[in-house]
């Protein structure tokens, strides 16, 4: 049964699935769809273009779809902010919506954006992505599945970090984070992130695979192309050819390695 506060601001305009719960002083505008069993807490803002799927959480004070920080943006553009399932929007969280007409910033699945994080427009969010509290990411940055951004770490326009990787908290990344990867610090790479992929249960020889390629990439006399060449004579693995992509693909160039003998990371 759906419930609709008396104290909430919600256009008639707006998609409303059954079961859905909104708060007092929620405001949800025109053009928005909101599937089954989403709840929208008090004073969340819900913005035009808005696309909200199934079981997704909106807490006090979140923005959802709000226009794009780009001085170039037009209006009159009808574009979109596309919220995956189970996903939860904790308090203050802001999502811009994508600046190209007809496009939208995507979220994926089961993902929880902690408080005052933010993700800016034309960004695209996989699944199970963890955003902790203060977190930023700007335009058109990419994170791919699983991965994990600590708090207040900022990530710089057009970067994409893969799956599976932790981003340390207070780190400034302008690099692509390769899959698998753990970053600390500005773009600073320090290693393979094993507690993850051990959480994951990845099997034993996909482990070996990516410390393998890791050595490669890092701790070897090759350039990347060399390394590259080298990580292809491993053998057929999935996850290899995940990450020789990835890197192949990268227009920013991926993230450099440093290690400190005064820290440890697993």
């Amino acid at each position: 049964m759906t419930k609709i506060s008396e104290l909430a601001v919600v256009s008639k305009n707006a998609k409303i699935s059954e079961d859905v719960e909104i708060g007092p002083y929620a405001i949800i505008e025109d053009d928005v769809e909101i599937s089954s069993r989403v709840k929208i807490w008090p004073h969340a803002y819900i913005c035009g273009g808005a696309r909200i799927s199934e079981d997704v959480q909106v807490h006090m004070g979140a923005v959802v779809g709000h226009l794009p920080q780009d001085l170039s943006f037009d209006v009159n553009m009808k574009t979109l902010t596309k919220i995956g399932k189970r996903t939860v929007i904790r308090e203050y969280a802001t999502i811009h919506r994508s600046t190209k007409d007809g496009e939208a910033t995507t979220i994926g699945d089961g993902c929880y954006l902690m408080a005052v994080s933010h993700i800016g427009h034309d960004c695209h969010i996989g699944n199970n992505v963890i955003l902790a509290n203060g977190a930023l990411l700007a335009g058109h940055v990419d994170v791919g599945n699983n991965s994990f951004v600590s708090g207040n770490a900022v990530v710089h326009q057009f970067c994409r970090i893969g799956d599976y990787c932790m981003i340390g908290g207070f780190s400034g990344v302008n690099k692509d984070v390769p899959p698998y990867m753990l970053v600390r610090g500005p773009s600073v790479l320090r290693g393979v992130n094993l507690v993850a992929l051990r959480r994951a249960k990845f099997p034993r020889e996909a482990i070996h695979n990516i410390m393998e390629a890791f050595r490669l990439l890092y701790h070897s006399n090759f350039n990347t192309t060399q390394a590259i060449e080298e990580m292809k004579k491993l053998g057929p693995s999935k996850e290899l050819d995940h990450l020789i992509e990835f890197i192949q693909s990268s227009r920013r160039g991926i993230c450099k390695y440093k290690y400190s003998n005064t820290e440890f990371f697993e």
